[in-house]
């Protein structure tokens, strides 16, 4: 199996580069499985695809403002992507450096306002190990001079509105480099609705790491290695999933995220352990669910590894035919463009 097996002709206009005018204003698309059949809506009328009984689990990761403008001490200017808060005392980040001449170990990187960052070694093909002082206040700093990191193929300048845009209601705990951009649709009404229909809604969180931004460097699809990506599933999320797997109601995963998450704190016969830990499995065709009954989502790139374990889920065939109804039917790709329920 191959990357470009799951290549799809899309035209640049359809790439979203804002969101849609109200979050639940985005179109859905629906695909059966059973039936392979494909269907049009509003993100606005998803509680009619639910029942009594079911279980949404939903990623609260927060993004945090991970993209930082600063200078080198000879002057030049350097873009510091804040990856991953090291398990080290201090503010010490695994970063992405975007830079015309990399930096040497030893050197310092100033930062607004008097923050500085201390090159500490070079960690493999893609990131740097940066320590930031002073410690105090770190938080607080970042959020007043830190960028909201949207993805490259989003080409214009970030407008304030973003920031609450590129964030899901349902945020919580920060940490996160980019979006569970599924959950970006939902409304804290559309939460209220579901709830009063009798569906159980659990939280989980997963923050969305490197590998959203880096290349698939690989053709052949078992050559490929996910990059970790830190998780939590409550206790009471973990007892949830428990009960529906009993066969009282579906487990239906908000984003490739949370199904990421639950799939790989499954056991083999399908019982999620709640606790910590760093999900690095690589769903793709093949694969055979243990959890996830239905998933939201939204479109994703060519020959990426989310469209990979949409494909696992849906069907391959089935799947690039409904990419092929949508750029027919012009909806809008990627982290603001629209969704699909998969049932």
């Amino acid at each position: 199996m191959r990357f470009s097996d799951f290549n799809y002709f899309l035209p640049p206009e359809l790439i979203a580069q804002t969101p849609a005018d109200q979050r639940d204003a985005s179109r859905l698309m629906i695909l059966e499985r059973r039936e392979r059949s494909i269907e049009e809506s509003v993100f606005s009328r998803i509680p009619d695809l639910f029942r009594s009984g079911d279980l949404l689990v939903l990623n609260n990761t927060r993004v945090i403002p991970a993209r930082l403008q600063g200078n080198k001490e000879s002057g030049g200017r350097i873009e510091v992507f804040l990856v991953r808060k090291l398990a080290t005392p201090g503010q010490v980040w695994s970063c992405l450096l975007k830079v015309s001449k990399k930096p040497a170990p030893g050197s310092h990187i100033r930062l607004p306002k008097g923050m500085t960052a201390r090159v500490v070694e070079k960690n493999g093909e893609d990131t740097w190990t940066l320590s930031f002082s002073p410690c105090e206040g770190f938080d607080r700093w970042l959020e007043e001079q830190g960028n909201i990191p949207l993805p490259p193929y989003i080409r214009r300048a970030v407008d304030p509105s973003d920031r609450a845009r590129y964030q899901t209601v349902f945020a919580r705990v920060a940490g996160a480099v980019a979006a569970p951009t599924a959950g970006l649709h939902f409304t804290g009404d559309l939460l209220a609705v579901l709830a009063a229909r009798g569906v159980e809604i659990a939280p989980l969180t997963l923050h969305v790491g490197l590998g959203t931004f880096l290349p698939v460097r690989v053709e052949e699809v078992h050559e490929h290695r996910m990059h970790r990506e830190q998780y939590c599933i409550p206790e009471e999320t973990a007892a949830a999933v428990t009960e529906r797997k009993k066969g009282q109601g579906r487990v239906i995963a908000l984003g490739t995220t949370t199904a990421r998450a639950l799939e790989h704190a499954a056991d083999s016969h399908g019982v999620v352990q709640a606790g910590e830990g760093e999900a690095d499995i690589f769903i793709h065709p093949g694969y055979r669910f243990k959890v996830v009954d239905a998933l939201i989502t939204n479109f994703h790139l060519p020959c990426s590894t989310l469209l990979l374990l949409v494909a696992a889920f849906a069907g391959k065939e089935f799947l690039m035919h409904a990419y092929e109804e949508a750029v027919r039917r012009r909806f809008r790709f990627f982290s603001y463009g629209d969704a699909m329920f998969i049932g």
